[in-house]
């Protein structure tokens, strides 16, 4: 019994990880059940009371893809030949034919539009420098630098949609490139197509916004705490919050205030605002960061109809695009106080570039404007000197740096961001006002609630039956020996489960397939070895040692099969897509699980019965 000691605490430990990493999904299954019965008050008490578990535990989940639980897919198309098109200098007759002649082509290829565009050039005998850039540039150049610039549009494209749909608030959004030209969206719970094409298709807002004097956000804030204090039925004293505001971790196990120092849960019934959104007048002057957990309660609470009458009527706050981590590890977003009219839009960009500062290697964002803009920049940055300007973008800020002196020219240089790749996003930000490409739905998918609902429960129903009758088929056929494959089945279901819950893996309606499938690949090897004990027993050996002999002859046979399968998976996840990957990785996750309890767990049990237990083991 000892030499299995090693193999039952890993089996052991298999088990209890599984179950650690599939808590998280039976806890937002029973939050969700407990939700769908409440109403009205009682269900916005309970999400507020449950806010953090919520969240916590959803994102920890087996995620379900759109077929489950229903939602949106769509499929953008980057319109790359209109940014072509737009980044020619002259646009004669003949550029006008080859740029027809490329668009037809390229509905019937794959190649690269600029490589099409390229070829049909040079088949011309001539240089593309008469069309782009500089007459001294080579086609070799040109094309480097078309190549860049259609690389940087898919780019921008996928930034713009990502940055919408997270102020749509759609949770669980799944954004990834296709191929060289498309984005693939997917909106869990989505159902409203009208608005969603909307949101996707339509044209970036690029806005420059002065930021509010710092003064002017603390008494706002100050009265937004003031009325909340004053409506919360557990407070009835001070509101005096200008004395109390934690540091920018707001992490302190005292805050300290006027009256001295108190707990966070004081602070909180005091301060109910300022406990949510923190300040900082040294390190975050006129912003307030909040953090990520507490990013919706202060939406919430910004969206009262009581709290917009605070607000001036020029002033708006906005949030940042993205989130920082500040010192104790936690991501903090920041509320800007901008004036709610642009002092200039984007479309006077006509260039951005990220590189490094070569005095001071830091990174820098480096914009040009037309003559339009270059005036009005002029005229606004003489006028702001040590003032700050937000960089807005469809509503959300992703810089606001401050202007050190009037700037003439048009030729600006942006800095402050901590490394190149913030410098780069902001280029795609700026670019986003200069020369777009248009954005085309190609594809839309929708699913319904009702219909993800109706999959899930046919999914079960299928899986259920075919465990079923798997299990009553090895129970009636092999007996004993059947039961303990049957046993080695419901390990391997649940470490599947258990991997997938792990990596945030998404169980697709393909996937349950890939499920069901896997409990059959387990199942054969299960079905080889025992076939492979009988012709043992047959011969005139004992139980032990025609189980010892049955597992290690049946091993290669197991091995080969188990792995062509899972290259053929291989091959589906990495070549396929939505549905397709979906099937792969279950079916990939599942080869890995059976191959472990049909090698080790079943093998570990029967010996185990036999040498402990003395048991009469029976294969049919």
């Amino acid at each position: 019994m000892k030499k299995y000691t090693g193999k039952i605490l890993l089996i052991a430990a298999a088990a209890l990880l599984s179950l650690y990493f599939l808590w998280p999904t039976y806890r937002d299954y029973s939050l969700r059940k407990t939700l769908s019965t409440l109403h009205g008050q009682d269900s916005v008490q309970f999400v507020e009371n449950h806010e953090n578990d919520i969240k916590e535990y959803r994102a920890k989940r087996i995620k379900l893809g759109l077929d489950l639980q229903g939602g949106m897919r769509v499929v953008l198309e980057v319109d790359v030949l209109k940014l072509i098109e737009d980044l020619a200098k002259n646009r004669d007759d003949v550029f006008a034919q080859v740029m027809k002649e490329v668009r037809e082509e390229s509905r019937k290829t794959d190649t690269s539009p600029v490589l099409l565009l390229r070829k049909k050039f040079e088949a011309r005998q001539i240089r593309m420098s008469r069309y782009y850039r500089n007459l001294r540039d080579t086609n070799d150049d040109i094309y480097k630098f078309l190549s860049d610039e259609t690389t940087k549009a898919i780019d921008r494209g996928m930034e713009i949609v990502r940055n919408r749909v997270d102020q749509y608030g759609v949770s669980e959004p799944s954004i990834q490139k296709l191929g060289s030209n498309r984005i693939i969206v997917d909106l869990p719970g989505v159902t409203r197509e009208a608005e969603v094409r909307t949101l996707l298709q339509g044209t970036a807002l690029l806005e420059f916004k002065l930021l509010k004097e710092p003064e002017i956000m603390y008494r706002v804030m100050e009265s937004i705490d003031k009325l909340l204090a004053a409506s919360n039925v557990t407070d009835s004293t001070d509101t005096s919050a200008t004395a109390a505001m934690p540091d920018s971790t707001g992490d302190t196990t005292k805050i300290a205030t006027a009256e001295g120092e108190v707990s966070p849960e004081v602070f909180a019934k005091k301060h109910p605002f300022f406990s949510l959104a923190i300040v900082n007048a040294q390190q975050f002057p006129g912003e307030a960061v909040v953090a990520e957990e507490n990013k919706e309660k202060v939406r919430r609470i910004l969206d009262r109809d009581d709290v917009k009458r605070i607000l001036p009527a020029d002033m708006q706050l906005i949030w940042s695009a993205k989130g920082r981590v500040l010192g104790n590890g936690k991501r903090y977003f920041t509320l800007y106080p901008v004036k709610s009219t642009p002092e200039l839009t984007g479309g006077v960009v006509t260039s951005a570039q990220a590189t490094l500062d070569q005095s001071y290697n830091q990174p820098i964002v480096r914009m040009e404007m037309n003559s339009e803009g270059s005036h009005d920049w002029a005229r606004i940055t003489g006028a702001n000197i040590n003032k700050r300007i937000a960089i807005v973008l469809d509503n959300a800020v992703f810089s606001a740096p401050v202007v050190r002196n009037k700037i003439t020219g048009g030729s600006s240089m942006i800095e402050g961001m901590d490394n190149i790749e913030e410098a780069r996003l902001l280029e795609i930000v700026l670019k986003a006002g200069a020369l777009p490409a248009p954005v085309e739905i190609v594809e839309q998918r929708s699913v319904g609630p009702s219909l993800g609902e109706d999959s899930i429960r046919s999914g079960i129903i299928s899986s259920t039956l075919a465990t079923v009758l798997t299990v009553l088929f090895m129970l009636v056929y092999y007996r004993s020996g059947g039961g303990v494959a049957d046993i080695a089945l419901i390990f391997c279901l649940l470490f599947v489960l258990a991997v997938l819950a792990a990596f945030q893996g998404t169980l697709t309606l393909p996937g349950i397939a890939g499920l069901i499938l896997t409990l059959a690949v387990a199942v054969d090897a299960n079905v080889l070895i025992y076939e492979r004990i009988r012709e043992e027993l047959s011969l005139g050996k004992t139980i032990r040692a025609a189980i010892d002999a049955g597992y290690t002859k049946a091993f290669t046979a197991i091995f080969d099969s188990n792995v062509t399968t899972f290259i053929t998976g291989v091959i589906l996840f990495q070549f396929g897509s939505g549905p397709v990957q979906g099937f792969a990785l279950t079916l990939m996750i599942g080869i890995v699980a059976s191959l472990f309890c049909a090698m080790i767990i079943s093998r570990v049990i029967l010996n185990v019965m036999i040498e402990k237990y003395g048991a009469r083991v029976s294969f049919g």
